[in-house]
């Protein structure tokens, strides 16, 4: 049974949650902004102390990583309360470092614990939960966009060692972190998907090099956490392989999905903010004697922004509903993912959008945040697979369970449902004793013959 209902106990973390991010962890947001790169920056240690004291308050409350089960340190909450945990913090840098439910390292975290070895989770998946350091996911690349079967990083085997050579792109977190999880091609003659591998690389290995700090266009020129990376003849022992040769992509989706519905699970937090937003500036502003909450034009924008995050949200719940169900990985479940990945994108930009409109030169101004509001709206129709990528898999999944109709026309075409109608209700005539004729029907008793014919160019 599908079921959103909470709980009593679990609606009074939620309660405490509200008031903990909006007196401790919104005032960091503020202050600490830097190419909203602070959450993560190991080398601020003031910053990371205050980050430290609001983290003891989360896992004193029971609420640290909770994207995770109880066996690896989290809260074995499931999907479902996860969405009700990150909407709270969804327009938050400091939110998901503050509960240790932050990207890259949550999916780096599932990897690790499904494929990493005994050693690999005491050396990285022990200190990553608890946020003792940072980890980068590195599989984006320059050329590659949103075909994963396009990688030219490739891993090379030299004995019990690995050489990987190549470019990454919109290495997040890069320049923060410990160690990499980085796909490479390692068996270059396979079929695509059974080309690449997975590998840990520490950030200090030799041959690892940021080649220049990337941000979202709201970010200062050359800074910003996304950097472009290089591996030059950098060498692994094969104890840092994750998962088998050539499985590379079996593991990458081990945490995609989860990722993609992470993101949307703080963007309902990022939608209900723009509707604060443009409620508080309609019923506030004055234009030719009274306030735009009364313009008609206005409270389409409000009232259609709250329908399509009511659908959004509820969209989010049942996927993450499937989630708890195990259901991600069926045909369903990945359709329902692409679909919530697409409908995130398009929410986030047209809301956005419409709250930027409704402030006017102040949402223009570099007073208000609405830049990176935008940014990230539009990085969630490109992260993860762009958007048209993801409506066309909903589209393929669904078109399996439809048939093409016979013949030349659609199968709803009136001739042929009379036809069919009066066949169907013809026991049920029988059994009450009346014809269609004395109940005035309107039949198809002699349909037209359809005749199907060959098109005479198909042999040319």
């Amino acid at each position: 049974m599908v079921d959103f209902s909470i709980d009593p106990a679990f609606q009074a973390k939620l309660d405490w949650m509200k008031d903990f991010v909006r007196d401790k962890v919104y005032p960091l947001e503020y202050l600490y902004d830097y190419d909203k790169d602070a959450p993560y920056d190991i080398q601020n240690k003031p910053l990371r102390k205050l980050i430290r004291r609001l983290q003891r308050d989360v896992q004193e409350q029971g609420m640290w990583a909770a994207h995770l089960p109880a066996h690896l340190g989290g809260q074995g909450f499931g999907a479902v309360k996860l969405t009700y945990i990150n909407e709270q913090f969804g327009t938050s840098a400091f939110g998901p470092v503050i509960f240790g439910c932050q990207g890259p390292d949550s999916g780096n975290s599932e990897i690790l614990a499904m494929f990493g070895s005994d050693e690999q989770k005491e050396r990285y998946l022990k200190p990553l939960l608890s946020n003792d350091i940072f980890s980068c996911y590195a599989m984006t690349e320059p050329q590659g966009g949103s075909d994963p079967t396009n990688l030219r990083t490739t891993a090379v085997r030299e004995g019990d060692e690995w050489v990987i050579n190549g470019d990454k792109w919109f290495a997040s977190s890069a320049n923060h972190s410990a160690f990499l999880i980085v796909m490479a091609v390692t068996n270059p003659e396979e079929a695509a998907h059974n080309r690449a591998t997975m590998f840990i690389v520490p950030s200090d290995t030799p041959g690892f090099e940021i080649v220049r700090s990337i941000g979202l266009f709201s970010d200062g020129y050359r800074s910003g956490g996304h950097p472009w990376i290089r591996f030059n003849n950098v060498r692994v022992p094969d104890s840092q392989r994750l998962g088998p040769i050539g499985q590379g992509f079996k593991v990458a989706q081990s945490r995609l999905g989860g990722g993609r519905l992470h993101h949307a699970q703080r963007t309902i937090g990022r939608v209900k903010q723009m509707i604060d937003m443009m409620a508080e500036r309609a019923l506030s502003r004055e234009s030719y004697g009274e306030v735009i909450a009364n313009r008609q034009a206005v409270q389409m924008d409000i009232a259609n922004s709250y329908v399509e995050y009511q659908q959004f949200r509820l969209l989010v719940l049942y996927t993450a509903w499937m989630f708890d169900a195990r259901q991600e990985h069926g045909r369903e479940g990945r359709k329902m993912i692409s679909a919530v990945k697409a409908a995130m994108s398009k929410i986030a930009q047209d809301v956005t959008l419409r709250a930027l409109h409704l402030h006017g030169s102040i949402g223009l101004s570099n007073e208000m945040q609405f830049a990176r509001h935008l940014v990230i709206a539009l990085h969630e129709g490109v992260a993860d697979g762009v958007t048209e990528l993801h409506l066309a898999n909903v589209a393929k999944q669904l078109l399996r369970g439809y048939r093409p109709a016979e013949g030349d026309f659609p199968s709803d075409v009136l001739f042929r449902r009379k036809a069919w109608a009066a066949k169907q209700i013809e026991p049920l005539l029988k059994e009450c004793g009346v014809t269609l004729e004395e109940g005035r029907a309107d039949p198809e008793l002699n349909p037209p013959l359809e005749v199907r014919r060959g098109n005479p160019r198909a042999h040319n």
